[in-house]
Formats: structure tokens, sequence, C-alpha cells
């Protein structure tokens, strides 16, 4: 059985792309916080490299920005390719089969929206959430991350 559910906040912004097929494809990256404590009490996170399709991508695309929050259900994927510069690198990807938007840290509202590969059109439309303030304000101690720090 090969099953993975995550909740964490995006990195980034996702990025939404289409195939030549015309399937559309949404890569995010999600920080996940570690259950434990290092020696100095600080807790660390992982950052996940997700991946969705079709309708799924699209809604996350729209509605999702960096910070976040998101319940991910799907499964682990693994793959190779050669570099440019001639290595071959190895990747390790979630499969996105359920994505749960879980709204961002300030939020007033209570909205949890649940985005499968089953979306109607006819649905409401979504609320978004306010953004204007930083959403990881009461997150802890900050971290100072470079570019080079990030695995993708």
């Amino acid at each position: 059985m090969n099953k993975v559910i995550l909740i964490g906040r995006l990195a980034r912004d996702p990025e939404m792309r289409t195939t030549a097929s015309g399937t559309n494809v949404t890569r995010f990256t999600l920080a996940v916080s570690r259950p434990f404590q290092d020696q100095n009490g600080e807790r660390g996170a992982d950052f996940i490299n997700c991946v969705a399709w079709r309708r799924q991508a699209e809604n996350i695309a729209k509605y999702c920005v960096k910070g976040s929050q998101v319940a991910v259900e799907g499964r682990i994927q693994t793959g190779s390719y050669d570099a440019q510069d001639g290595t071959k690198r190895y990747t390790t990807d979630i499969v996105c089969d359920n994505c749960t938007f879980l709204g961002s840290k300030n939020s007033d509202s209570n909205y949890n929206a649940s985005v499968n590969n089953n979306f109607s059109e006819s649905e409401p439309s979504m609320p978004t959430s306010d953004i204007s303030e930083d959403p990881f304000k009461d997150f802890g101690e900050e971290i100072a991350l470079s570019d080079d720090d990030l695995p993708f």
C-alpha cells in the first residue's frame, strides 16, 4: 500500500503548467513541521514536493498561495532524470489524489473546502483567504532560508 497524508503550508506559490496533450499539472512544495524538537527546543520542517493533475491542479493554482495551509492525500512516486551536467538526479514527489484547503492561520472563517478530481463547475465558487497579513506571524521563530537551502 502506498498512501500519504500530510498537513502543511505551501513554501512557495504553486506553479501550473499544461502538458503537450493539454493536461494541467501543478507543482508545489509543502512545508510540514516535524513532531519533535531538537536539542535547542526548535521544531524543524520537511519540504516535500507535491504534484496535482487536471481540475485539482487548476484549483490549487487558483486558490492557494505561499503560506496557505492544506491537507494532501496521495501516494509517493519516485523517478530519475539526467541533469544537464551529466549526473543522474533522483526525485520523490507526492502525487495528490485529494487536497483540502485549510485556509491561512489568521483566517476568521472556518472554511474547509475539499477539492478532488470530481469537482463540478456548477458548485459555488470557493471563498479566498485574506493574505494581507503575514501567515507565519504566530508560527514561531524566524528561520532564515536562502534559495540554496530549498531542494528544488
